[in-house]
């Protein structure tokens, strides 16, 4: 594998099915992890099995679905958990058992009741036991951002010496700046060395995971995990499709590389908004509805003419049809006229002015013209012969 290439880890299915109101029913988590290998994503972690039996079935129906990526189960420190999370991973093609365990002095005093050396013992056991039956195991230390820097390289150089070859210095809560958490990663990259992947979890409590992750990536980090949509707790998670995107129109600056079909994109965003009834925002970048979307006339115009005058990607390029010019009070003549020939409306030189004085006084009164209102614009009645509706097609539409 390339230096430069990325691991995109997605938990849609763990982490971001815990988010208020998006969790999924089993044949749900299938057919999204199905699109998930079509996007092209290098693990999905399938859920959290030891929490309950309709979580262990989900990872276990993953586990036998997807034969191309790695499936991960999540688990505590705990035997109970990493025999449970191995016995739903058993039928993988891929396994990775992934265990965590928390590393902030806050955690251990108020979550954990734990002393350092406790913490450090539950990780040297739990890596080891994870180890004697799992090829592939990846260790988190939960609220790294919040840690005490020297214990968590402690902890974290426990589980690559039991043989974690994946450790997660994950941002739980949101907290970190891209500047300070591309440092911990340099300084956890510069204590464990060796040949162990850095991963990173960002969170988007203060709208930072996305640039907490890519910050990462320059302080040596090669994992990034994220969620379709951007979905987790609270705030949610680091957005695949922001990531993936990023790398690929600023490449010069990201010089990174993903196994990610772009394509898949947009079809994966839809997917899981229909599966959870949770839609994007319509101004979320890369995948929502206003992303391609144009209104004010200069922007129009310009995206007419070369659509590189405001759109740094395509909409192609996501698997979205095309971009959309939206008709309201800030458009012009020229996403006017171009939308009235793609309704199949001749207009006769000279007619636009007027044309377009009717339609910015409608445009003042409703926030969205739509097609029927163009087209009741062009009253045959009142505009010359020369602008002809669209001819109307012979026989019903079923």
């Amino acid at each position: 594998m390339s230096a430069n290439r990325v691991i995109i880890f997605d938990t849609t299915l763990r982490d971001g099915e815990q988010a208020p109101g998006c969790s999924m029913h089993l044949d749900e988590k299938v057919r999204l992890a199905r699109q998930l290998e079509r996007l092209g994503v290098d693990v999905i972690e399938a859920g959290f099995p030891i929490a309950s039996d309709g979580d262990f079935a989900a990872v276990e129906a993953v586990a036998v679905e997807c034969r191309r990526a790695t499936v991960a189960a999540l688990c505590r420190t705990t035997e109970a958990d990493i025999l449970r999370a191995w016995a739903a991973l058993e039928r993988a093609a891929h396994p990775r058992l992934h265990t965590f365990v928390a590393t902030s002095d806050i955690h251990l005093e108020h979550k954990l009741r734990k002393s350092r050396a406790e913490v450090l013992a539950m990780t040297r056991d739990a890596v080891r036991l994870a180890r004697s039956i799992a090829e592939e195991v990846e260790f988190s230390a939960e609220d790294a951002t919040r840690s005490d820097v020297e214990f968590l390289c402690d902890v974290l150089a426990t589980a690559a010496e039991e043989g974690a070859s994946i450790l997660n210095v994950p941002d739980t809560v949101g907290y970190a700046t891209p500047v300070e958490y591309a440092e911990l990663i340099a300084t956890v990259r510069e204590r464990i060395g060796g040949d162990v992947t850095i991963s990173v979890h960002c969170h988007n409590d203060l709208g930072l995971a996305v640039a907490n992750s890519l910050a990462a990536l320059g302080a040596g980090a090669r994992q990034i995990e994220c969620t379709v949509n951007g979905i987790g707790e609270r705030a949610g998670n680091a957005a695949l499709e922001e990531i993936v995107m990023a790398m690929r129109v600023r490449a010069d600056r990201l010089p990174f590389e993903t196994g990610v079909d772009a394509r898949e994109i947009y079809p994966s965003s839809v997917m899981l908004s229909e599966i959870v009834g949770f839609a994007v925002q319509p101004n979320k970048a890369v995948v929502g509805r206003n992303a391609f979307a144009h209104e004010a006339g200069i922007h129009q115009h310009g995206v007419l003419s070369n659509p590189l005058c405001y759109e740094i990607m395509t909409p192609e390029s996501i698997g979205l049809p095309s971009n959309r010019l939206v008709l309201g009070k800030h458009s012009g003549r020229h996403a006017l006229a171009q939308r009235y020939a793609e309704l199949g409306c001749e207009l006769a030189a000279g007619e636009l002015d007027e044309i377009y004085r009717r339609f910015t006084s409608l445009a003042d009164r409703k926030k969205s013209v739509y097609d029927q209102d163009l087209l009741s614009i062009l009253n045959p009645f009142t505009m010359s012969s020369e602008a002809r509706l669209p001819t109307p097609a012979v026989g019903g539409a079923h």
